[in-house]
């Protein structure tokens, strides 16, 4: 019989780091779709804040309460980060694990947002993406969803089947950026 091994996305490929910036792999737990099922919006919402400490996200919003965080994923739909849903959510919305599925990857430092300005068409400036939001985006030809916890970090969430593509290119904006960085007076 197959001796099998849960393995990570990037299989425990060590931080970079390049300038002012880290890129690591992330552990963020258990990943839940959540998408409410039609006019139970509030309910859901409600049924959230009792269960996990969390409401339903607005567009382009996280919501956190300890561990637990709603980060709102597209229309109609979050993701629960952090936390294993209760039970009683399945009353109010579709739920899937997703938890396999996605990969990812924290990148900190000063120079985070330009690292990933080099790779995504969103305005990352703290005045227009502040702590707190999050989009989907491209991240050069990744899908990627973008989460801003802290000033200086930034979540990367990608399919598990890209998160070699998206290391290289965070990697290669991270030199890059370094690279510039060190050619200033």
């Amino acid at each position: 019989m197959a001796d099998l091994h849960a393995r990570t996305p990037l299989a425990g490929v060590p931080a970079f780091s390049a300038g002012t910036c880290q890129l690591t792999e992330a552990d963020l737990g258990p990943i839940t779709s959540i998408a409410p099922f039609r006019g139970l919006e509030k309910s859901l919402s409600a049924a959230l804040k009792s269960a996990h400490g969390v409401v339903f996200p607005a567009p382009n919003r996280v919501s956190v309460k300890g561990a637990a965080r709603m980060v709102w994923t597209g229309r109609d739909q979050a993701f629960l980060i952090g936390a294993a849903p209760d039970a009683r959510l399945a009353v109010h919305a579709a739920l899937c694990d997703q938890s396999d599925g996605w990969a990812a990857l924290r990148l900190h430092g000063d120079g985070c947002a330009d690292v990933l300005a080099r790779l995504t068409p969103l305005d990352l400036r703290l005045t227009s993406f502040a702590t707190g939001h999050c989009a989907r985006s491209a991240l050069q030809h990744v899908m990627a969803i973008l989460i801003r916890p802290e000033a200086t970090l930034f979540e990367i969430l990608v399919m598990r089947s890209f998160a070699a593509t998206a290391w290289h290119d965070l990697t290669e904006a991270m030199r890059s950026v370094a690279a510039r960085n060190s050619q200033r007076p």
